[in-house]
């Protein structure tokens, strides 16, 4: 079945399973491989997306549940501000070690700070509760978010 989707600011039309998990629809039919499939549960967050601004597991979301919705994967978030401000304190914070998980921490890092200009440390561990990092960067995923939140607040955003 046909469905229209606005990806990233892009009208996209795909020729699928409405039941077929955005993941893959992200992925395999749209070439936006920044989105990563982690565990298939919605357990880990390596598969965040936004949907109008929400943050959900792209794993378990079906693509009928996008129809209509803005979405914005790993590969459109730095369109924003807040994207720009998180993708830079990542950068310099060197936070990743393995990288895998970190397109989903973004995306979770950006939906806190988009509601929470100021967020604290129980502010920040409960919205990346659900993300898993093997590598156990979760400090230094702390740290950056206090920075983007610091330069955002400095640029008025």
């Amino acid at each position: 079945m046909s469905i229209k989707l606005t990806v990233n600011g892009q009208a996209a039309t795909l020729d699928a399973d409405l039941d077929m998990p955005l993941l893959w629809a992200l992925r395999e039919d749209l070439q936006l491989t920044g989105t990563k499939f982690g565990c298939g549960m919605a357990l880990c967050g390596a598969c965040t997306v936004h949907l109008d601004g929400q943050p959900v597991r792209a794993c378990s979301t079906p693509l009928s549940a996008a129809a209509g919705k803005k979405i914005t994967t790993i590969e459109g978030v730095g369109a924003s501000k807040t994207g720009r401000a998180v993708q830079a304190s990542w950068v310099k914070l060197d936070v990743p070690q393995c990288g895998y998980c970190q397109s989903g921490q973004i995306m979770s890092a950006c939906a806190l700070l988009a509601t929470k200009k100021k967020p604290s440390d129980a502010d920040i561990d409960q919205a990346m509760s659900g993300n898993i990092c093997r590598c156990g960067t979760y400090q230094q995923i702390r740290v950056a978010i206090h920075d983007a939140s610091a330069t955002l607040s400095q640029k008025g955003a």
